[in-house]
């Protein structure tokens, strides 16, 4: 087995707030290691451009509590054709780059996987604020992104109150359902629609609103997953068919930005501490995951078989939460 002397890292895909933080714990746990590190910027795009920089310790001082990346992100269709692949594999060589950390979601770890098949050690590390990576409870940037989506439904439900309206908000997650079921059963919505539950029944949405309204409500927030989408086409059905003043607002890109939560923190620490550790004993081709409240590692294909869907018992207490009426029942009338 070849001894691990310097590694790369690097952030790829969409950015998730706490990847600052795994950058720093990579870095500051390969240098407790006696290894060299290597930031390269921009992903597998800037992989195959040689944006490559030693750091330091001093590199990632009081970065912890920054969103975004400092090595920047992108997307790099290019790094699906095998040649780029073993052209990426050859730079790093060419940089003495033994092993590699790749911070991202599963687009990131299928670029991983293959550089790892053309001898480069990779682990992955699970950055992406849509939860739906399966082998692994959590990912890092979920916690930011369901507070910051909480907090700006907590402040819609405000002016939704006053001018006595019916609110719809849009959250990311692409098909992934997790920050519209957490983040509507943390506000009170009184609907949550995800593209895994949601089967394009308006009925039971304007029965809900009127029943609502009829003792006494006076908003209505629905939560809607980026996945169901078409919020401004249902908010102009819903003032339709209820009379009552309905507006979409699509939270967007803002989920991804700000400073981390103290769990984001914690958890890509962690992450980022094993991810050196697995590359310094020789491992690759792994995924570290945090499962059953430890944090383990999975082969990547193994990773990638798994299946993973919304927890069924969060949707039936979100049923029951929002109206003494069951949402069968509200089907069923």
């Amino acid at each position: 087995m070849k001894k691990i002397r310097n590694i790369g890292v690097l952030t790829s895909g969409g950015d998730a707030p706490g990847m600052n933080a795994t950058i720093r714990a990579v870095v500051r746990t390969a240098i407790s290691y006696g290894l060299r590190v290597y930031g390269i910027q921009r992903g597998y795009a800037g992989l195959l451009n040689e944006e490559i920089e030693e750091m330091k310790s001093i590199s990632v001082s009081d970065i912890i509590q920054l969103g975004g990346t400092i090595l920047y992100t992108a997307r790099c269709p290019e790094f699906k054709e095998k040649e780029n692949q073993i052209k990426a594999a050859e730079i790093c060589r060419k940089h003495d780059i033994d092993g590699l950390v790749v911070i991202g979601g599963d687009g990131s770890f299928q670029g991983g996987s293959r550089l790892s098949e053309n001898g480069i050690n990779t682990i992955c590390v699970p950055g992406t604020i849509d939860l739906d990576i399966a082998c692994t409870e959590y990912t890092i940037g979920f916690d930011t992104a369901v507070n910051t989506a909480m907090e700006a439904i907590d402040k819609l439900r405000d002016t939704s109150e006053s001018h006595e309206r019916c609110s719809i908000v849009e959250v990311m997650g692409r098909t992934a359902g997790y920050i519209a079921l957490w983040t509507g059963i943390a506000s009170g919505a009184e609907c949550i629609l995800t593209a895994e539950e949601y089967d394009g029944d308006m009925d039971r949405i304007v029965k809900r609103i009127l029943r609502r309204r009829a003792i006494g409500k006076k908003n209505h927030i629905i939560v809607n997953a980026e996945g169901v989408g078409k919020s401004n086409e249902m908010a102009e059905e819903i003032e339709k068919r209820t009379g009552i003043e309905t507006r979409a607002t699509i939270l967007g890109h803002i989920q991804r930005g700000g400073n981390p939560t103290c769990r984001d923190r914690v958890f890509a620490s962690a992450m980022g501490a094993k991810a050196v550790e697995l590359l310094y004993n020789g491992k690759s081709n792994r995924v570290v995951a945090y499962k059953d409240g430890d944090f383990v590692d999975y082969d990547i294909q193994e990773a990638f078989a798994m299946e993973k869907g919304l927890d069924p018992y969060l949707f039936h207490i979100s049923h029951r939460l929002t109206s003494s009426t069951s949402y069968k029942e509200l089907s069923q009338s």
